[in-house]
């Protein structure tokens, strides 16, 4: 009766371990390497922690074997102890399952150092706490198994839609059964407005799939710029064999967005592929994100073409394209500076992730009146600078040149060039312009001494006379006091005060330092005190032209570029 009973744990254990590996789609014998780790515990807990107990799990016959292992070693041996790389002193710690070779010979004449010896045990009943345990370890490993065979599956799936059944909702998070593996879905990634229930369907797109100790490991999103572009892929066949590309997505989740598309085949339009007949296609893919409407335009190569399509549908009449900083000035008609910008600034916040660029917009009275401004005050400056009259200083301002440095370091034949001057009238200019400059540097340079700045601030890169003497206005009178500082020191910062935020003026608030400058300034000096060492210096790329101006003209000869909307489809629909 005894052998029936133990056939029977026996089957019982394989099917068991056979029905896990089964429901959680991993391996068999992971199963039974956990129960054998389960039982060893548990036997341990039993036998005592200082016996090195083995326990082996036949996959065939179920037939379980546990037995205590003994090594021989030196009577001298030590084990742990030493320092690590921290220099902490590790405790001494006597592995179980050790035998002294001492006692071994009083076991055995004939015995010697590396021998080992098993010991068969007797099988034994689990306790409630051996039982709790047994589970806890069975359970761990198995939900470790099954992670690391999600990961593997799903690693190389990123970038896919994927489908699935909700099987909670979190404080808004959203958990799906993906059948094979559960992904989650976060708030932020969700479409706003959008409530789920359990056991609805719904088609999600992997961002991201990573290793977590806890909690879903394969990321979810619906607001996700890649989920628009596949959902594209799926409603038109030229976007998913090639022939039309996706080249950049913006979203505003639940409310608008925008695509920019581009044919690889000179005859077909892929702003109409992607529309299609009537809007049938645009209208899926609109059906599925919740009503977004989604704004086609098509990508240029030229970055002032692109710019003006991600605008629309307002008209731009003119581009003005600082490449160093990646900032464009778009300047619009009075009446279209509502539509550029779009309700709550949706349409230019849109156009300006679509294209990479940061973008201003103005209108053309606007425009009109800043440089009437700028003129003004250019010609008042060269003026005062060089002693000239109106008409002359406006001839300078008109060639273009904005500051007295411009007049003093540029060839004298650049200014002898201007309509109405000679060669003699440009050098006089220019000795003006530099006479002035030295003036003022000698200016600078005594009010640098007269608040106290070492000359060895002026020697770091990035610091000239006027940043020199606003620093020393800050008290910042030496390197070190330099190198103490942090970047909002010198740009200025926010803080909260009766529960407004007030900003608060850094030392060189009026020189509209970039973050990046700032932290430079700050490092260089730190590299002079030594505190740091010099980074590699990166290779130079070539200069650019500053500033590049296109007119709606020149952007759109012969015709406009071909722009649609969800919402074009539905009037032309209606009508």
């Amino acid at each position: 009766m005894s052998l029936t009973g133990i056939s029977a744990n026996r089957l019982e254990l394989l099917q068991i371990a056979e029905a896990v590996a089964r429901e959680k789609s991993i391996d068999k014998e992971i199963v039974i390497e956990a129960i054998e780790e389960a039982i060893q515990k548990g036997a341990r807990s039993r036998y005592g922690a200082e016996h090195d107990i083995r326990v082996h799990i036949d996959p065939k016959s179920g037939e379980t074997t546990i037995k205590r292992v003994i090594t021989v070693v030196a009577d001298d041996a030590v084990f742990g102890g030493g320092v690590d790389e921290d220099g902490t002193e590790l405790p001494i710690e006597e592995p179980p399952g050790i035998m002294r070779l001492a006692d071994a010979l009083r076991r055995e004449a004939t015995a010697k150092i590396g021998d080992t010896y098993d010991e068969i045990l007797p099988p034994f009943e689990f306790g409630r706490v051996q039982t709790q345990m047994a589970r806890q370890v069975v359970m761990g490993k198995v939900r470790d198994a099954e992670r690391e065979r999600q990961f593997e599956e799903y690693k190389d799936r990123v970038g896919e839609i994927v489908s699935g059944a909700v099987k909670r909702v979190e404080y808004g998070n959203v958990v799906v059964d993906l059948g094979r593996g559960e992904g989650i879905m976060r708030r932020d990634q969700s479409i706003p407005r959008e409530n789920f229930n359990i056991g609805d369907r719904v088609r999600c797109y992997i961002y991201d799939v990573r290793r977590e100790t806890k909690g879903p490991q394969i990321l979810l999103s619906r607001a996700h710029g890649g989920f628009m572009a596949k959902l594209f892929a799926q409603e038109v066949p030229e976007v998913y064999d090639g022939v039309i590309e996706i080249r950049a997505v913006a979203r505003d989740p639940g409310s608008r967005a925008k695509m920019a598309v581009i044919s690889n085949d000179s005859s077909i339009d892929p702003v109409g592929a992607c529309v299609g007949m009537r809007g049938s296609r645009v209208q899926a893919v609109v059906a599925e994100l919740q009503g977004e409407k989604i704004d086609i335009i098509q990508w240029s190569q030229d970055e002032a073409t692109f710019i003006v399509n991600a605008l629309a549908p307002a008209e731009v009449s003119k581009v003005v394209m600082d490449e160093e900083d990646e900032r464009v000035e778009v300047v619009v008609p009075d009446e279209q500076l509502s539509l550029a910008i779009g309700r709550r600034g949706q349409n230019v916040r849109l156009a300006s992730q679509l294209t990479g660029w940061q973008i201003d917009i103005m209108t053309e009275s606007q425009e009109s009146e800043r440089r009437q401004r700028e003129f003004a005050e250019r010609t008042s400056l060269f003026q005062e600078a060089l002693d000239v009259d109106e008409v002359i200083a406006q001839l300078l301002v008109t060639e273009g040149f904005a500051t007295v440095e411009d007049v003093a370091y540029v060839d004298v034949s650049e200014v002898a060039s201007i309509e109405g001057f000679d060669e003699e009238t440009g050098a006089e200019i220019q000795a003006r312009a530099q006479d002035y400059l030295d003036r003022e540097a000698t200016e600078l340079d005594g009010k640098r001494k007269e608040l106290g700045v070492e000359d060895s601030v002026l020697a770091i890169e990035g610091v000239t006379l006027p940043i020199a003497v606003a620093l020393g206005t800050g008290d910042v009178k030496s390197v070190e006091d330099l190198a103490g500082l942090v970047p909002d020191d010198l740009r200025g910062w926010f803080e909260s005060k009766n529960g407004e935020r007030v900003r608060q003026p850094g030392i060189l608030e009026t020189f509209n330092l970039e973050p990046q400058d700032a932290e430079l300034l700050i490092m260089r000096a730190r590299v002079v005190m030594g505190w740091i060492e010099a980074p590699e210096e990166p290779e130079l790329e070539p200069e650019v032209e500053g500033e590049h101006e296109m007119t709606a003209e020149e952007l759109f000869a012969p015709s406009e570029a071909p722009v649609a909307s969800a919402e074009a489809v539905a009037d032309a629909q209606d009508s």
